[in-house]
């Protein structure tokens, strides 16, 4: 007989988390978990369970620490029924060996993987939706059936197959991926059929290193690069697809492919010549319209916001006056900013990559951020190859370069390698303004001296934003805020204190703005742990959601 586990935080017999329920689970245990948030980091090892929504698609798991996996199955046999599973830094849902079921599940990871399975696993996913994630889906030395799933708004890769891996992935939608829809190297013998495939930065399908895929009635559109892209020495099958309004050719073979490529009947599109083909960047005014509202939710920032809005309403006007046959002055894409740490400077040049992109002016909203040891080499020559492999992998894109100004310094030595890696970045800045924005980051002094290094640098950025200092209220409201996200509450009184603390700090080069806060916040989560710890009793959910004025005062005392 089937064991059943209910999970609910306020069900009078329930247990309160999932992780509750796995430690007390069998082999063959349903854990059926009701509606509601659930912050925590799953882990299933050795253990054949289920974890299904009571209500599909109300159950949502996603760990208060943004640095870790929200849901991992080792070596386990698992189901994953109608769960929403998001995070940060991690994959979401990451299967290492054994053999697993995911169903119907809505899935993002903003900084990392969707789905990855590794290790030796087999995995089956059935009407998935993988949106908002680094990259969608990844499948390395694993073996998975990915039927009916739904892949959107992915900063790089949509799918990767690698390493091993065979994949069969039916009548699934891969769109807006800021590089490849689905990207296929070093792998098995893979079958892609009937999936529709757009909207992607680069090729709609690219097979490289040894890989022969069976690629059937599928429908790649509106793509920058070709539609199937097959690499020297790679084979495969090339079935019945229709290829429309990619980069040409439609169907690209390298010299040395040697991959079968078929029509099959009426409606069967597939062109091995471009005709003429073109792409032609589309904007995408809704999401626009959302990212600067994203922008405008930030806290302070009040100047910096109002130019990104005015840049992105000069670029827009020029596309309308592009499309009319007026003529438009040039206008660069790169960017100075400068400022004390913590202000927001990453966050906003990420978001201007994606304003970028849904204006249609850069092909992909990668974002790629360097700092001097990835741009500067150890001996001559190899600076300028170093420089120009970053550079090229953020084409399309942005190229955000943290603590530019430490180029301009010098070692001592003689060798001046950073001055070389400068020189190489404002001639690449040149050639390819069109298609990369560059961002330079740093203290406000150190990179005026630092503009002043290279005769042409200074002249490749369209302007300059300075992202000021936080005020002491800007900065209990950005605490606020990370509490709120972590699913904690400050007592009235903490934000009485907290506003005294930050009118007290001493604002130097050492202030880390929005990072003193989440330091700060992150001490009192250690004190409030202590204090709920010494209570003789099990603390109730608003005990562990409050931070008190005594957690503050604690965290203070021992930073």
């Amino acid at each position: 007989m089937t064991r059943t586990l209910l999970v609910s935080p306020d069900q009078p017999g329930a247990l309160p988390t999932i992780g509750d329920a796995l430690s007390v689970a069998d082999n063959g245990t349903v854990i059926s978990i009701a509606p509601g948030q659930y912050p925590e980091h799953v882990v299933i090892k050795h253990l054949n369970v289920t974890l299904a929504a009571r209500e599909p698609g109300t159950v949502v798991i996603e760990p208060a620490a943004g640095d870790r996996a929200a849901v991992v199955c080792l070596a386990s046999e698992s189901i994953l029924d109608g769960l929403v599973v998001r995070t940060v830094a991690h994959p979401a849902i990451h299967v290492r060996g054994g053999r697993v079921r995911v169903s119907n599940c809505t899935v993002s990871a903003r900084f990392s993987d969707g789905i990855a399975i590794t290790d030796g696993a087999t995995a089956e996913v059935a009407g998935a939706k993988i949106t908002d994630s680094q990259r969608g889906l990844i499948v390395e030395d694993a073996d998975g059936t990915f039927d009916r799933c739904e892949i959107r708004n992915i900063v790089d890769d949509g799918i990767i197959v690698r390493l091993g891996a065979r994949a069969t992935i039916r009548a699934s939608t891969v769109t807006d991926c800021g590089f490849r829809g689905i990207y296929m190297y070093q792998a098995g013998n893979s079958v892609v059929e009937r999936c529709d495939i757009a909207q992607c930065g680069d090729s709609g399908v690219s097979v490289a290193d040894q890989t022969s895929p069976v690629i059937t009635q599928c429908w790649i559109h509106d793509t920058q690069g070709a539609g199937i892209n097959v690499g020297r020495g790679c084979g495969g099958v090339i079935e019945g697809c229709r290829v429309e309004n990619t980069a040409p050719p439609g169907v690209l073979l390298a010299d040395g492919a040697h991959a079968e490529v078929r029509e099959a009947g009426p409606g069967s599109i597939t062109q091995l010549v471009g005709a003429g083909q073109t792409k032609e960047n589309r904007s995408d005014p809704e999401r626009v319209e959302q990212l600067l509202a994203d922008l405008e939710e930030m806290i302070g920032l009040d100047v910096v916001k109002h130019e990104v809005r005015a840049l992105i309403d000069e670029i827009q006007v020029n596309e309308w006056r592009r499309n009319e046959g007026l003529s438009v002055s040039a206008v660069s894409n790169h960017l100075v900013f400068t400022g004390a740490p913590g202000t927001g400077k990453t966050t906003v040049a990420r978001t201007y990559g994606q304003l970028l992109k849904a204006l249609g002016i850069l092909p992909n909203g990668r974002f790629k951020e360097v700092s001097r040891r990835d741009l500067v080499g150890q001996y001559v020559g190899h600076t300028a190859e170093k420089a120009a492999s970053v550079f090229d992998e953020a084409r399309g894109g942005v190229l955000f370069i943290d603590e530019a100004y430490t180029l301009a310094r010098t070692s001592g030595s003689g060798a001046d390698f950073g001055q070389e890696a400068i020189d190489t970045l404002v001639k690449l800045m040149e050639d390819h303004r069109d298609d990369i924005a560059v961002i330079v980051a740093g203290y406000t002094d150190e990179m005026a001296k630092f503009l002043d290094v290279n005769p042409g640098l200074a002249s490749r950025f369209a302007r300059t934003m300075e992202f000021e200092n936080y005020t002491p209220e800007q900065l209990v409201k950005i605490s606020d805020r990370i509490a709120n996200n972590d699913d904690y509450e400050l007592a009235d009184d903490v934000e009485l204190g907290l506003l005294e603390w930050f009118a007290q700090m001493k604002k130097d080069e050492s202030f880390g703005n929005a990072r003193e806060a989440r330091k700060l916040l992150e001490r009192m989560r250690k004190s409030q742990s202590t204090r709920l710890r010494s209570l003789g009793r099990r603390p109730t959910r608003d005990d562990l959601r409050n931070l008190t004025l005594d957690d503050l005062l604690d965290a203070i005392r021992t930073g």
